[in-house]
């Protein structure tokens, strides 16, 4: 979906590309992650908002590339439609929502969720130029591709631009 001068909401599970002229934003993100890569050139960037980090974790035979991390990042290269070596990326979200006694690996959502996503980058050799990942804070983020800066809100925390 692309359209000029507006805010596109990216959904949980979801994907989204826009131009330079828009912003796109998600919001929801604990232990999930939001990722936006762009291409400075074109001024065009893509947002998925990554629930979990592989999708050997799905229940069916039909899954929703935008819900894994492994499947996530090259469905929205698909979208950009732009070589991988122009990418960049940017990311949020990660949290460690609630802790458990005794917590097993399985239940590290939000850690494993940033690895999976940097994993997959470093695969397609797409560089990370900053993040805001981690901690126990959900976040809402939003990009402005004509300016590659991406505004995060974290509940209790604030704003900040990275």
């Amino acid at each position: 979906m692309i359209s000029t001068g507006n805010t596109i909401k990216v959904g949980i599970a979801d994907a989204k590309i826009v131009t330079g002229q828009d912003t796109i934003r998600t919001s929801g993100l604990g232990s999930c992650v939001g990722l936006v890569l762009y291409d400075e050139r074109s001024k065009i960037a893509g947002l998925v908002h990554v629930m979990l980090p592989d999708s050997s974790l799905a229940r069916t035979g039909v899954i929703n590339p935008a819900k894994f991390a492994d499947t996530g990042i090259p469905y929205l290269i698909g979208l950009l439609k732009c070589p991988p070596s122009r990418l960049k990326a940017k990311l949020a979200g990660g949290a460690q929502m609630f802790q458990f006694a005794g917590q097993k690996d399985t239940m590290r959502i939000g850690p494993r969720n940033i690895e999976a996503v940097k994993k997959a980058l470093s695969s397609y050799q797409i560089r990370v130029i900053s993040e805001d990942t981690g901690g126990s804070s959900g976040r809402t983020i939003e990009f402005d591709p004509s300016t590659s800066l991406l505004s995060i809100r974290t509940v209790n925390i604030g704003e900040k631009v990275i």
